[in-house]
C-alpha cells in the first residue's frame, strides 16, 4: 500500500486486546468495571480531601492532585477502547489518535512529578518538622504543581509537532488498545530518527530526575529515622511513607515493565498486557492503597459517606446523642 501524507490519513485501526469475538463481552465487562472503580475510588479521595478541613495540608493537597490525574489518565485510553469493543469497530481518527498521545504523555509525566513532589513533602515533614509549614507553604505547593503541568505541556506539544511531520499508510494498523507514542513511531512510513532521539531523551530525563529525587528524599528520611530514639516516632514516620512507597513501586514497576516489554520483545501481546497494568490497574489501586493504609483518609471517607447516605446533619446528631449519654452517666 502506497504511503500517503498524514493529512490524507483519516483514521488508524486499533487492533485492541484480542480479536477473538467470544472474548469481547468479557473484556468489555472487565474493563468497564475497572474503569468505574478507578473513577469512583479517586473521586471519593478528591471529595474526602476537599470536604474535610483536617486534610487541608500539603500532603493531601498533592494526594488529591494525584487522584485527579489518575482519573484523567485512565479516561484518556479506556473509554475509547470500550466504545470500540461495544461497536465492534476498531477505527480511531487521526486527530483522536494524536489527542490520545498528547494527553497520555502529559498525565504519565504528571504522575511521575507528583510522586516526586510527595516524596519531597515527606522528606521535609520528617527531617525538618519545625520548618515544615514555612517550607511547604501554599505558594510553593501551587508553584510545584503548575511548573509540572507547564513542563509536561511543552514536552507533549513537541511530541505532537514531531509526529505531525511523519507520513503513514492508509489503514495503518496499531497493535495496541490505544495510540501509544512508541507504537505510532513503529508503524510510521517516514524517517523517525528525530522523533526517537527526542523520545529517548525526554524519557531518560523525565524518568531519571524524578526517580533520583525520590531516592534522595527517602535516603534522607531513612538517615533521619536511624537517629531517632523513639520507636513511636519511627512507626509514625514509616506509616506516613508506606502508602507513598507502595504507589511509587507500583507506578515505576509497571512502567519499567512496559518499557522492557516494548524494547526487548517482539510480542505485542506482552506489551499490551504490561500497558494494561500501567494504565488501568495502577490508577485503580492507588485510592485503595491510600485509604486502607491511612487512618486520616479512612476517617474522612467515613464522614463523607455518612453525610452522603444519612444527610449533613447525621454526624452532628450522632455526636449530640453520645454527648447526652455521657452526661447521663456522669450525673
Amino acid at each position: 500500500m502506497e504511503a500517503e501524507n498524514h493529512t490524507c490519513v483519516s483514521k488508524f485501526l486499533l487492533l485492541g486486546l484480542s480479536e477473538d469475538p467470544d472474548l469481547q463481552p468479557i473484556l468489555f465487562g472487565l474493563f468497564l468495571s475497572m474503569y468505574l472503580v478507578t473513577v469512583l475510588g479517586n473521586l471519593l479521595i478528591l471529595l474526602a480531601v476537599s470536604s474535610d478541613s483536617h486534610l487541608h495540608t500539603p500532603m493531601y493537597f498533592f494526594l488529591s492532585n494525584l487522584s485527579f490525574i489518575d482519573i484523567c489518565f485512565t479516561s484518556t485510553t479506556v473509554p475509547k477502547m470500550l466504545v470500540n469493543i461495544r461497536t465492534q469497530n476498531k477505527d480511531i481518527s487521526y486527530t483522536e489518535c494524536l489527542t490520545q498521545v498528547c494527553f497520555f504523555n502529559i498525565f504519565v509525566g504528571m504522575d511521575g512529578f507528583l510522586l516526586t513532589i510527595m516524596a519531597f513533602d515527606r522528606f521535609v515533614a520528617i527531617c525538618h518538622p519545625l520548618n515544615y509549614t514555612v517550607i511547604m507553604n501554599p505558594q510553593l505547593c501551587i508553584l510545584l504543581i503548575l511548573t509540572s503541568w507547564l513542563i509536561m505541556f511543552w514536552v507533549s506539544l513537541i511530541h505532537i509537532l514531531l509526529l505531525n511531520r511523519l507520513t503513514f499508510s492508509a489503514g495503518t494498523k496499531i497493535p495496541h488498545f490505544f495510540c501509544e507514542l512508541a507504537q505510532l513511531l513503529k508503524v510510521a512510513d517516514s524517517d523517525t530518527l528525530i522523533n526517537n532521539i527526542f523520545t529517548y531523551s525526554m524519557t531518560s530525563l523525565l524518568g531519571v530526575f524524578p526517580i533520583t529525587g525520590i531516592l534522595f528524599s527517602y535516603f534522607q528520611i531513612v538517615s533521619s529515622l536511624l537517629k531517632m530514639s523513639s520507636s513511636v516516632g519511627i512507626y509514625k514516620a514509616f506509616s506516613t511513607c508506606g502508602s507513598h512507597l507502595c504507589v511509587v513501586t507500583l507506578f515505576y514497576g509497571t512502567g519499567l515493565g512496559v518499557y522492557l516489554s516494548s524494547a526487548l520483545t517482539i510480542s505485542s501481546q506482552r506489551t499490551i498486557i504490561a500497558s494494561v497494568m500501567y494504565t488501568v490497574v495502577t490508577p485503580m489501586l492507588n485510592p485503595f492503597i491510600y485509604s486502607l493504609r491511612n487512618r486520616d483518609v479512612k476517617g474522612a471517607l467515613g464522614r463523607l459517606l455518612s453525610r452522603i447516605v444519612f444527610g449533613p446533619s447525621y454526624i452532628t446528631n450522632l455526636r449530640n446523642k453520645w454527648t447526652v449519654q455521657i452526661l447521663k452517666l456522669l450525673l
